[in-house]
């Protein structure tokens, strides 16, 4: 593919019809003669407008493509919120004086594509600003200024490091466009290379299998959360013709979901490690202990959780161990720390120690929440572990949020809850001083990456409260396709009102519900019911009680079978029988068809 400079892209020389954007919904192609009729309309209507600063709220890829380049060309700078929600833009008020939204784009006419040789050319500076937003470590949206020319200088990395793999696939994505790495990823990169991208984001993983459909050559742009959904799709091992690569930032891919991309494509997703400050740093693929991209021949043998910089980076250890960066990507050619902790080994890689800046005191003791992650993750029963401070009637405590391995599932499988924790803590006792310990523990199979894979404070702090439905999700694990849960039910519930009088019991459709629910978490389409079978009620659940549900999934049959247990004995059961989803038998081999 021929790389065109960002600042360059609306006089470049390609031809009228190649494909810039795809819309599988419409079965339509949009050509580069379209994209710049587009640019230029709105370029015309956005000079009637006052004010520099253009907030671009805009859900359509394909037109905020075009908006952005349309406010670049007028010399405006364009602010990219994290979010279009009317709170969100309210705190941000003083930072943009014109927000341009679906709606107002829709009101532009094109320019025909035949009208356009009476335009002149727009052209765009290279250093031109651009504002994004971080959540910043409190919450509070943190502006991020940066140039044209350091997305310019990151796209180009991007393509030295993938683009022969890419080649002239089309990049689907289930990441927003308003976050740097869709935006990086989606939108730029594509366009500078002259690849097309899907017009909207996969929200569904069902939907995958038709955008592959729709396209045949497909790069994959995703995060951690939800790549780690995805293998539970119907047919996933045998989607056709398989995604070129798959890519993940934001957090780190769980690693079993890593391997079961390698066992099904030769190779796990290409994980991508950077923030909005830095833009890309380092990459790896859990899968690939080499730690080379597909056009280096050299070979390394230390292990695949650490990062490899990517190409032009510079990369070292601080005095204090946080890792420090010298970069293209930059707005300056200055060494730049991060706040991560970092050790490297002998082959430059580096490996990820946790965040510098999470420090807290309690009892007069200080402890850094990074370490105790650390520390946890050393044990073999845990894959990933998060640790937030946790708000108390009396006093402050520490809150873990534990991923379990293999081993670490089965275990909790065959002690509980409780004797994993103590397993833990005496773990943990051999490092901290006892009263910096993790006093409330969370079980789970993966940790609560949000859409962008970032892992908030606010979503770990939800973690230890009852969800939505008011249960209270204690524990987690897997084992092949059997699933278990451990569930407290709150006293509070609301449906133990009037259910009875004097003796509350939980209503039964509401045990039915919360089975359909969780299983849907792991299940794409069970919540297309088609019947519920043998279903039984053989004991009462009072308030407070704390509840066992296994799961037990038959994907060939479409079936989910549930059970629950209070202590030793069984409670309630049956067998969720869901539909199959449109599209699915013709696409499923022969030996996974009911």
């Amino acid at each position: 593919m021929s790389m065109v400079a960002l600042h360059d892209l609306l006089c470049a020389t390609r031809g009228s019809q190649a494909p810039v954007c795809r819309d599988a919904e419409r079965a339509a192609s949009i050509g580069f003669a379209a994209f710049r009729a587009r640019v230029h309309a709105m370029a015309a209507w956005l000079h009637t407008y006052a004010g520099p600063r253009c907030a671009l709220c805009i859900d359509d890829t394909y037109e905020f493509a075009c908006a952005l380049f349309a406010v670049l060309a007028c010399g405006k700078e364009p602010v990219i919120p994290a979010s279009a929600t009317p709170g969100y833009l309210a705190d941000l008020a003083g930072s943009y004086d014109t927000v341009l939204t679906d709606a107002d784009l829709r009101a532009i006419a094109s320019v025909p594509v035949a009208d356009l040789a009476a335009h002149s050319d727009l052209s765009i500076d290279r250093d031109a600003r651009l504002t994004l937003y971080t959540s910043g470590s409190s919450g509070t949206p943190k502006p991020v200024h940066k140039t044209l020319a350091q997305f310019d200088a990151e796209v180009r990395t991007l393509e030295r490091e993938w683009g022969a793999l890419a080649g002239d696939a089309t990049v689907v994505a289930s990441v927003p466009h308003r976050h740097i790495y869709g935006l990086l990823f989606r939108v730029l990169w594509p366009l500078a290379a002259g690849r097309p991208f899907d017009r909207t984001a996969m929200g569904e993983p069902q939907q995958l299998q038709a955008r592959i459909d729709a396209y045949r050559a497909t790069v994959v742009v995703s995060a951690p959360a939800q790549l780690s959904r995805w293998p539970a799709l119907a047919g996933f091992a045998t989607l056709a013709p398989a995604p070129r690569a798959f890519f993940s930032s934001g957090g780190p891919l769980d690693p079993h979901a890593a391997n079961e991309y390698a066992a099904a494509f030769g190779a796990a997703p290409v994980e991508i490690y950077g923030s909005t400050e830095t833009g890309g740093i380092g990459w790896r693929r859990q899968s690939d202990s080499s730690g080379s991209s597909e056009s280096s021949e050299s070979s390394e043998s230390s292990g695949s959780s650490a990062w490899r910089p990517l190409a032009g980076i510079d990369a070292r250890r601080g005095a204090d161990g946080a890792l420090e960066v010298r970069s293209p990507h930059l707005v300056h050619h200055d060494w730049h720390r991060t706040d991560d902790a970092v050790t490297f080994d002998a082959d430059g890689r580096f490996i990820l120690q946790g965040r510098l800046d999470r420090i807290v005191k309690l009892d007069g003791k200080r402890v850094s929440l990074p370490e105790l992650e650390a520390r946890l993750v050393l044990h073999p029963y845990v894959a990933q572990a998060a640790t937030v401070l946790l708000a108390g009637a009396s006093r402050e405590r520490i809150g873990a949020v534990v991923a379990l391995s293999e081993a670490g599932s089965a275990a909790l499988r065959d002690s509980g809850r409780i004797a994993m924790a103590n397993t833990l803590h005496r773990h943990l006792a051999g490092y901290f001083d006892a009263v910096v310990l993790p006093r409330r523990w969370r079980f789970r199979i993966a940790l609560p990456f949000d859409t962008r894979g970032k892992l908030p404070a606010a979503a770990l702090a939800q973690a230890f409260e009852p969800d939505a439905q008011g249960v209270d999700v204690l524990a987690q694990a897997r084992g092949g396709d059997v699933i278990h849960y451990v569930l407290r039910v709150p006293p509070t519930l609301a449906h133990f009102a009037g259910h009875f009088p004097g003796v509350p019991i939980l209503p039964g459709v509401v045990q039915l519900d919360w089975a359909i629910r969780f299983a849907a978490e792991h299940v794409p389409g069970v919540r297309a019911v088609a019947s519920i079978d043998r279903l039984k009620f053989m004991a009462p659940v009072r308030p407070g009680a704390m509840l066992g549900l296994t799961l037990s999934h038959d994907a060939t049959r479409r079936r989910v079978q549930f059970a629950y247990r209070l202590g030793e004995r069984d409670c309630a059961s049956g067998v969720i029988v869901y539909r199959e989803l449109a599209g699915e038998q013709a696409r499923a081999p022969a030996g996974e068809r009911a």
